[in-house]
């Protein structure tokens, strides 16, 4: 390899999948994305195709490869992925079985229902709470109702989206630490799946990855690839990324992922969570051969699809952006409020048969206050989170904000305003990439450790300053609360 070490990224996520050229130091030198389609079937039914993704990301990945001068620049891959999306394939000819279920769907909820016995116990060992939002239940759903992944036998592989491309890009059948905490079949403390959870959810054992840690060396790219075997030295999911990106290494450190959804990560060092209401434990990462470290995490299942929403099944907004221009243009919310359960509701409240709902509609009310509602309900939803973090000893005393939803001014404003902390916002919002890159870094020995190298590939930040909104925000929570309670 000649010239400065590079970092590839593959950032695959719920809308998109994205690749990135990082240094050591930092510096973008390169970045190419794809669009992937989102397929809804019916009601509460959310669902990819894998093989998209994986053309996609290989597209993706072969246009920055070129940009760079051809894979010999080089040094090391890092992936990053949407967490819970479920992917069922034949190992044998590396296809999908079936279509991916993505991580907002809902179709398992009366499988949920019927294990609420175990519930105690899954939140015990695994930090998570019996929802559809994550995998297990997905693969039992599939095995039940799909004759392809029934019938396929001892070529049955089942992953999530860090799974399948590492499938497709090394040919081993693997999942990093923090994905795997994802699943409801791993002990938080383990590095193997449980044996009586997968029986619980009637998941078999060969299917599933074998489990590694975030950074160090991982594997090895297929040479005919893109010319050469690249090291993968790193894999880690996406909000436990942007954590690492937005330098959140030390415990109580707190990032907001705006995103698809909103995810809120509290460090908490080597100290294994215990059970929170309304909030979940989850691995954050684990170097190779050092410690493991957790989060305390609250998801919130709409943020940006919201948006995409209002633009793109609506047609209030032509672009999201217009959605800063919109709520500034009004005063107030003109007693609209909003309830963006359209994919249920995640914490701290764990209603997935919850549906959206919008209240205080008149003759009056404009698209800008519909518009301003829809922003408005990701403060509400945080002002809520904040509360349950607190109420865990784990109090929030700024949030450091990223994702491609944190690039509206107005909204980082109201958030700082609304939970009354400072809000801090990088120059470079696409924090999920680069704690790949960060993490890819220390895995191929380029920093001696993630402290060292945050330092070194973190941006500059801007802050927005709470100010005090008076009798407003509280007739805003007042409404707000109201209308949660009817959910």
């Amino acid at each position: 390899m000649s010239g400065e070490p590079l970092i590839l990224v593959l950032d695959s996520g719920t809308s998109s999948t994205r690749a990135f050229l990082y240094d050591t130091a930092g510096r973008i030198h390169g970045q190419a994305s794809r669009p992937i389609t989102q397929h809804y079937p019916g009601p509460g039914l959310v669902e990819h195709d894998a093989a998209e993704i994986w053309t996609q990301s290989r597209a993706c990945l072969a246009e920055v490869i070129a940009a760079a001068g051809g894979a010999s620049r080089i040094a090391a891959l890092g992936l990053t992925n949407q967490r819970e999306t479920l992917v069922a394939w034949d190992r044998r000819t590396a296809r999908p079985l079936a279509r991916a279920i993505v991580w907002q769907d809902r179709r398992t909820a009366d499988a949920c229902a019927a294990l609420k016995a175990h519930e105690g116990e899954i939140e015990r060992r695994t930090g998570l709470r019996l929802d559809p939002y994550f995998s297990a239940t997905k693969m039992a759903w599939l095995l039940q109702h799909d004759e392809a992944v029934r019938g396929a036998g001892d070529a049955l592989a089942f992953g999530t989206i860090d799974s399948w491309l590492l499938f497709n890009l090394t040919g081993d059948h693997l999942t990093d630490v923090s994905n795997a905490s994802r699943t409801l079949l791993l002990d938080l403390d383990a590095s193997a799946f449980a044996e009586d959870f997968c029986d619980l959810f009637a998941v078999p054992r060969a299917a599933l990855p074998r489990i590694v840690p975030t950074a160090g060396p991982l594997a090895t790219l297929h040479p005919d690839l893109f010319g050469r075997a690249i090291p993968v030295t790193a894999s880690i999911g996406d909000q436990q990324s942007a954590t690492v990106g937005q330098g959140c290494l030390s415990p109580g450190e707190t990032k907001l992922t705006l995103g698809t959804g909103a995810f809120v990560l509290t460090n908490l060092g080597a100290s294994r969570p215990s059970p929170v209401p309304g909030l979940l434990g989850t691995v954050l990462h684990e170097v190779a051969g050092g410690p493991r470290h957790y989060a305390l995490e609250g998801s919130v299942f709409v943020a940006g699809s919201l948006v995409k929403w209002l633009r793109d099944g609506l047609g209030l907004v032509a672009s999201a952006a217009e959605t800063a221009d919109l709520a500034a243009s009004v005063p107030d919310n003109g007693g609209v409020v909003l309830l963006p359960a359209l994919s249920g509701l995640g914490a701290p409240y764990w209603k997935p048969d919850a549906t959206a709902a919008i209240t205080g509609l008149t003759f009056a009310a404009t698209r800008a206050h519909l518009a301003r509602a829809a922003l408005e309900s990701v403060s509400h939803q945080m002002v809520d989170l904040a509360s349950a973090f607190s109420a865990a000893g784990a109090a929030w005393t700024q949030l450091r904000l990223d994702g491609g939803m944190s690039a509206n001014d107005w909204l980082a404003q109201d958030l700082a305003d609304m939970v009354r902390l400072p809000v801090h916002r990088p120059a470079d919002v696409e924090t999920t990439a680069r704690g790949a890159a960060i993490m890819a870094a220390v895995g191929a020995g380029h920093h001696p450790d993630l402290p060292a190298a945050a330092k070194a590939m973190t941006p500059t930040t801007r802050s927005f300053q709470p100010r005090d909104l008076g009798p407003q925000r509280d007739r805003r929570l007042s409404a707000w609360k109201a209308l949660v309670d009817q959910a």
